[in-house]
Formats: structure tokens, sequence, C-alpha cells
């Protein structure tokens, strides 16, 4: 009545996913770890250190991919989706900083939901970087920050978004915009 071969079988796929979960996990924080490094050499404007640490992100992401491609579950693990989400976040600074450019989703290589929650953390990297030009006298940085959060919070509107994460992260895009108007109004004063 039983087939305990079929058993057998699902026992070491069992086995199998969960040793590729925990796999997932681990490159997952080595990711995460990565992507905070890449942000904070960015601010501290150490480009030569960014780009090494972006060379190893990229290579680690891969790795990742190919893990995660080998069970769908995987795909859309949280592990998986929170290291492709600050990735994003930290390849899409690193290359606004330095390129004066958004890098694309296909360009990165990653789910269309994952982008736009990196992107949407990008945001307050970039309130960031706009407050520290403004304490380093560059007035015209913070102006050209708030441009492209209004340009990209518009692209974002035009999408039908049903996810409740990405729909709160949407509205901190509007508040960092909030901050970014404020902060260029303080600076069309002082000018005065």
């Amino acid at each position: 009545m039983l087939n305990k071969k079929d058993f057998k079988k699902i026992g070491q796929e069992l086995i199998s996913y969960e040793n590729k979960r925990e796999k997932i996990i681990k490159k997952s924080r080595d990711i995460i770890k990565l992507s905070k490094q890449i942000i904070y050499s960015v601010h501290r404007a150490d480009l030569k250190k960014a780009n090494l640490l972006v060379k190893q992100i990229k290579t680690k992401l891969k790795a990742l991919k190919k893990i995660a491609k080998t069970n769908i579950r995987l795909l859309f693990s949280g592990a998986y989706k929170t290291a492709e989400q600050e990735a994003v976040e930290a390849l899409a600074y690193y290359s606004i900083i330095k390129n004066k450019k958004l890098p694309t989703k296909a360009a990165l290589g990653v789910d269309a939901e994952h982008y736009l929650l990196g992107i949407c953390d990008l945001t307050g990297e970039l309130v960031r970087k706009a407050v520290n030009s403004v304490t380093k006298g560059d007035f015209k940085t913070p102006i050209i920050i708030k441009d492209f959060v209004h340009d990209l919070y518009h692209q974002i509107q035009l999408f039908d978004l049903r996810t409740s994460e990405l729909r709160k992260k949407v509205d901190s895009i509007k508040y960092d915009l909030k901050k970014l108007e404020d902060l260029a109004l303080q600076i069309k004063l002082k000018e005065k």
C-alpha cells in the first residue's frame, strides 16, 4: 500500500531544500553587509573602495540567484528578497553618485518587485546625501536630487501597486520628496 521509495525521495527533497535555504540565508547576510558597506563608502566619497565592493556584491548576487533558481520557493523567500532589495539600493546609490544614472532592472538582473523595493529605499540615502551636501556648502546637488526623486515618484505612481509592502515604501518616497522640497525651499530663501 505504501510506496517507501516515494517517501524516501520526498525526504531527500526536503533535506535538499533546507540545505539550500540555509545557504540562501547565509549568502543573503553577506550581501546585506556588503550593501551597507557600499552605501557607507559612497557617503564618505570613497568610490574606489565602493567600486571594489560593487564587484564583490555582483558576484555574490549571481551565486545567490543560482541557488535560488533551483527551487521556486527560494526565489520568493524573505532572505532572497531582502538581499536583492538591499543590493538594488546600494548599487543604485553607487551608480547615481558615480555615473549620474539609475541602473535598470535588467542591468541589475533582479525581480521587478525587489527592484522597486530597493529603489524606494534609495530615496532615504539620497535625502542624506542632499543634507550632507548642504552642510558642505554644495547647494546644487540637493536640487538635482530633489528633481530626480520627483521624477522617480511620478513614474512609480503610474503603477497599480497592490502589495502592501511596496505601497508603504512608495509612501516613504513621498515623505522623502517632501523633505527634499523643504530643503530646496530653504536653499532658495537663503540665496535671496
